[in-house]
């Protein structure tokens, strides 16, 4: 389905973005853009759980921003969290409300993933040429970098340092000493010491720093003298000790200060500082743009059909750990037309995509080891990088293939909803009924609900030539009794 106008928001550690743009022939142009700045990280507590007031600012933000993408179909909205809400244990709750007042589900995405989308946003404003660029974005919470060339990033990496998490971890209440700025930096460096081989000078030829950080000390810069539109390494040195001269954030009187960078200042400063040295960066460009951005054109490429990273993804996965690709489309196949009789056409068409891939990645497993070969599928997809797919995306891939056989008690604190016991009844009936893997005639089957259960309806015939694959439809329906479901097995 084409959308003429789509929205991303992206709910970072130290602001919340929305972005709306117009969908023009293949390209987009920005009809709105809102920012304000949450500090999420700042409200996590030693216990890793988000404090009520810095809930309270981001839902707050979020109402706003949903009068403003009222009226857009929700497949025309994109919602993604970042490091606070990765690492938060109590986000599960901040989300249920948060998507309660946007009205669309929230992804949750790793930082391999944050970084990826990040690229192809700065990707799309930068110059086209075969230059390879080093993309730097500091956020809140995490620092993300990037190797790209043209619109495809090569090398990912995502560290846990931000302006907001390093500013309140070395210079609470905004005081800053030459020792508390020499600790930030070490701590930054430490971080930094495993991109060195990947990411050091010779690996690419452009410096590019992203979003809120770098386009804050950019700015600074420029209006101190320096360079305008570049980050160097004198400039970021001058900072440092103008920042420990005034020895508190909020004494610091340069013209170019914003107040709402002043509690993160020296914390993104020193990350942007150490990043410099030991990546050996001399200079650097920066953008406004970022991950709101690589989010809108990700989408841009799902609804116009041109292409889907998630696709390239499965098929990479299925390459990698040699499935079997006859028997993957068999029971991929099956399963879909099993679930097709299971849900409305709404869910379908929302969740056949995610049983589809479980599908073509269901024997990966196999890989590892034969027995047990769907907890090492599982294990796998919940954690590996899969680029495209967020979180929650994985969890339901990884559920379906740890479910695909055996008993369902273990799998069942993984199922939120019905459509998860359909999505796994239809993929566990395809894989028992092409166990034989050959190419043969599907029996005739229906399925279909009843109360608190599913009926089964399959030719008496197949049932008679195939005694194996009857005795383990007996056996299956034995497994969802244990759940307080029933299966009844029909013939015709």
């Amino acid at each position: 389905m084409s959308h003429s106008v789509i929205a991303a928001i992206d709910l970072g550690s130290n602001s919340f973005r929305l972005e709306v743009a117009r969908v023009v022939n293949g390209q987009l142009y920005t009809l709105d853009a809102l920012k304000e700045t949450i500090r999420l990280a700042a409200g996590l507590k030693e216990d890793k759980t988000l404090d009520h007031p810095s809930q309270q600012r981001a839902l707050n933000c979020l109402k706003r921003f949903s009068e403003r993408i009222r009226g857009l179909p929700s497949g025309a909205v994109r919602v993604v969290g970042t490091n606070t809400l990765r690492v938060a244990k109590n986000a599960a709750q901040f989300l249920a409300q948060a998507e309660a007042i946007l009205g669309v589900p929230i992804e949750i995405i790793a930082g391999h993933e944050e970084a990826r989308l990040i690229y192809i946003g700065v990707s799309h404003f930068l110059p086209r040429t075969n230059e390879k660029r080093l993309v730097v974005d500091i956020g809140g919470g995490s620092t993300e970098f990037i190797i790209g060339q043209r619109y495809r990033p090569l090398v990912v990496e995502s560290l846990y340092m931000g302006c907001v998490t390093y500013s309140s971890r070395f210079f609470p209440g905004a005081k800053v000493t030459h020792k508390a700025f020499k600790q930030a930096e070490l701590a930054a460096a430490t971080e930094c010491q495993v991109l060195k081989k990947q990411f050091s000078g010779h690996q690419w030829q452009v410096a590019v720093g992203s979003s809120g950080t770098a386009k804050a000390l950019t700015e600074l810069l420029e209006q101190n003298g320096f360079p305008a539109g570049l980050i160097t390494r004198s400039g970021l040195e001058f900072l440092k000790e103008c920042l420990i001269a005034a020895g508190d954030t909020y004494n610091l009187k340069l013209p170019g200060l914003k107040s709402d960078r002043i509690p993160v200042l020296a914390g993104g400063l020193a990350i942007m500082l150490s990043i410099f040295k030991e990546l050996a960066i001399t200079e650097m460009v920066t953008t406004d743009c970022g991950l709101r951005e690589g989010v809108l054109y990700e989408m841009l490429g799902r609804i116009e059909h041109q292409e889907d990273i998630r696709v390239a993804t499965v098929n990479e996965f299925a390459q990698r750990y040699h499935t079997d690709t006859n028997q993957a489309i068999r029971v991929k196949q099956l399963a879909l037309k099993l679930f097709k009789q299971l849900v409305d056409k709404e869910n379908y068409q929302r969740y056949s995509i995610y049983l589809g891939w479980a599908a073509q990645l269901h024997e990966i497993g196999l890989s590892i080891a034969h027995a047990g070969y769907h907890r090492h599928a599982a294990y796998i997809i919940d954690n590996a990088d899969m680029p495209g797919f967020s979180k929650q995306e994985q969890a339901i891939i990884g559920g379906l293939l740890q479910a695909q056989r055996g008993r369902l008690t273990k799998v069942q604190q993984r199922v939120t909803n019905e459509i998860g016991w359909s999505m796994i009844l239809a993929l566990r009936l395809a894989v028992l009924i092409h166990r034989d893997r050959r190419q043969l005639a599907e029996p005739k089957m229906s399925l279909s609900h009843k109360t608190k259960g599913y009926a089964l309806t399959i030719s008496l015939r197949w049932l008679q030539h195939n005694p194996l694959s009857a005795a383990n439809l007996t056996i299956e329906a034995q497994h969802w009794s244990e759940l307080g479901y029933s299966l009844v097995i029909g013939n015709k």
